[in-house]
């Protein structure tokens, strides 16, 4: 999806004397502390990240207090969604005859407009639920739980939430543009199958990226268990 990349970050993480013989968790704690927070310097909001753990090798900073000065590096991985980019992983969650309300990686919000959701997209009410319907496609729908590919207008870096936009064609439902968005053109039927099956892997990856996210940040402490376990020989 646009706007997530995979970063590689040359850190020095300042840990206190009082933390000198859990210089492990220290790092660790201050990582997490970055979590879900934009950050100028690596330039997106940042949701996980992987970390080899130094040594225990660290240089003392002069100073009234001194902090140990722990130099590593990590991958994290960042979100940063740009004017004119494309989403494909956002959940209704609620709308309105005037908005749509929308989930992006389970944390961002967004919100698109009535002057940004093209004139196509008509709110109706039908058996008590409210729906965006199309009228030139009738099975193009717009409901809560429906994956949206929408156009990025802005990003609120301090809130997390997104404006945007359904005016472009080629945005609405994931699951009906991936199936319909090729008719009318000439495609020969291996490609539209093709094109189907990746319509299929993108819905199925809404939730995995989500579990993906975790799993990159628990990687790290597995690993940092694993190293805390006693060698086979050494004194308990």
């Amino acid at each position: 999806m646009e706007g997530l990349k995979v970063s590689d970050a040359k850190l020095v993480v300042y840990v206190h004397p009082s933390k000198a013989n859990k210089v492990s968790q220290a790092i660790l704690r201050e990582l997490s502390s970055l979590l879900f927070k934009f950050n100028e310097t690596f330039d997106g909001v940042v949701l996980a990240y992987d970390v080899n753990l130094p040594s225990k090798i660290a240089r003392i900073l002069p100073g009234i207090h001194p902090y140990f000065g722990v130099r590593l590096e990590a991958k994290l991985l960042l979100f940063h969604p740009k004017p004119n980019m494309l989403l494909g992983k956002g959940m209704v969650v609620k709308l309105g005859q005037q908005s749509i309300h929308v989930i992006v990686l389970g944390f961002s919000s967004a919100t698109i407009t009535e002057e940004d959701i093209r004139d196509e997209f008509k709110y109706k009410v039908k058996h008590g639920k409210e729906v965006f319907a199309s009228t030139s496609h009738k099975r193009h729908k717009i409901k809560v739980g429906t994956i949206l590919r929408f156009l990025v207008k802005s990003f609120d870096e301090e809130i997390l939430h997104i404006s945007g936009s359904l005016l472009p064609a080629h945005t609405g439902s994931i699951q009906w543009l991936d199936k319909n968005l090729e008719d009318g053109s000439h495609i020969d039927r291996s490609t539209k199958k093709r094109k189907e099956s990746e319509g299929r892997r993108e819905m199925q990856e809404h939730e995995k990226e989500m579990v993906d996210v975790a799993a990159f940040s628990m990687n790290t402490d597995r690993r940092h268990k694993k190293s805390k376990r006693p060698k086979s020989g050494e004194d308990s």
